[in-house]
């Protein structure tokens, strides 16, 4: 498959930047915190294991303590951006393992509370029934790779379980950021009450061994790795394959219209209908912010557009890189980018793209395929 391809020539453009630079895969606080994260460990109750890529985002660290780990819970974090039926299949795969998963949503209240439901069952199966009194207090570890959500979890987690214990004091909030590794030590939060249940919220850890040049590609397009190694651009021909490879485009058949009925709106148009038929108000503003949803919507007709229009085979690679260079030129009108160099057009084009995927504003996807044996 053409995505996959472009996906390992990433995986193996990243991996030689690091060869030939001499540049280092993780820091040296990156190793001590992996060092801090696996002495506490063994006295943890219970492990949520942070995942946004159901295999290609596990953390080694646990593998590498498994005798002395505890229980884990496998969370799948961002299930908002991820497709429904692709989620249920994964857990479904996990149950198999004989694996505790659930999907989770940090921002959306329900879904934490059944998290949180979850980890205090658990915790009650750990102590027993009976022995599991009031005065008992319990540390459940949150544990990932970068830009998984950790530390959105822990604060959604500790808010949600305050407000149900009926807490009172200060609320506390773990750092959150788009980039990767901002997370510095680790801080405890109460998320429960009779018991009591603490969650650690730990600074994102890397194996110390590069991963295969697939796991990379994934790992750099989700945001996980800054984007040092490889050009924003080619992140983004990758995301593009990846979509026009899907079948996302479909669902935005809607905004498409004819030639002759389209209108293109420069700026900030708003639209309004009177007795004699439709008027167009400009406004003189130029709209910046490609979050807005004008132009998102602009952004999706575009690749719906450009993906149904085409007559190529996306199974070949130069057929597809083809469609993807047709859809820069596209969409650096939809974004609204006048700048008449190409290349810092390009790459504009692309850091707005990655932005709209990695906030699930360009559909929903699990990078991971399952294993065809349960498919």
């Amino acid at each position: 498959m053409a995505a996959t391809r472009l996906g390992r020539r990433i995986g193996t453009a990243a991996k030689e930047e690091l060869r030939s630079k001499k540049k280092a895969w993780r820091d040296s606080f990156m190793a001590a915190a992996s060092r801090a994260v696996a002495e506490r460990i063994p006295m943890a109750d219970l492990i949520v294991h942070v995942r946004d890529i159901p295999l290609s985002s596990q953390c080694d660290i646990l593998a590498n303590n498994s005798r002395s780990s505890p229980k884990q819970i496998i969370a799948l974090n961002k299930m908002d951006l991820a497709a429904t039926s692709s989620l249920k299949a994964w857990m479904e795969y996990f149950r198999e393992r004989n694996c505790i998963s659930c999907g989770v949503n940090a921002h959306n209240k329900d879904s934490i509370k059944q998290l949180l439901s979850l980890i205090q069952r658990q915790v009650s199966e750990l102590r027993g029934t009976d022995q599991c009194d009031n005065n008992y207090t319990a540390t459940v570890m949150l544990i990932g790779i970068s830009n998984v959500g950790k530390s959105a979890l822990t604060n959604a987690l500790h808010q949600v379980g305050r407000i149900s214990a009926a807490e009172k004091g200060k609320l506390k909030h773990a750092t959150v950021s788009p980039e990767p590794g901002e997370t510095k030590d680790i801080r405890s939060f109460k998320i429960g009450s009779h018991p009591n249940i603490y969650v650690l919220d730990t600074p994102a850890i890397l194996s110390p061994k590069v991963p295969s040049v697939d796991v990379l590609s994934k790992l750099i397009l989700t945001g996980a790795i800054g984007d040092c190694l490889v050009r924003r651009k080619e992140v983004a021909q990758y995301f593009l394959a990846v979509h026009n490879s899907s079948e996302q485009y479909k669902k935005w058949a809607k905004l498409s219209t004819s030639d002759n009925d389209r209108l293109f709106l420069n700026g900030t148009t708003e639209c309004f209908l009177t007795s004699s038929g439709l008027h167009m108000k400009q406004k003189n503003k130029i709209p910046t912010d490609h979050t807005q949803d004008c132009i998102v919507q602009d952004v999706r007709r575009t690749l719906f557009e450009t993906i149904s229009s085409f007559e190529g085979d996306l199974r070949c690679e130069d057929e597809m890189e083809a469609l993807i260079a047709r859809q820069f030129t596209a969409l650096q009108e939809a974004f609204r980018i006048s700048i008449e160099c190409e290349e810092e057009a390009h790459d504009k084009v692309a850091g707005k793209l990655l932005n709209l995927f990695r906030t699930g504003r360009l559909g929903h996807y699990i990078l991971d395929h399952l294993p065809r044996n349960i498919q």
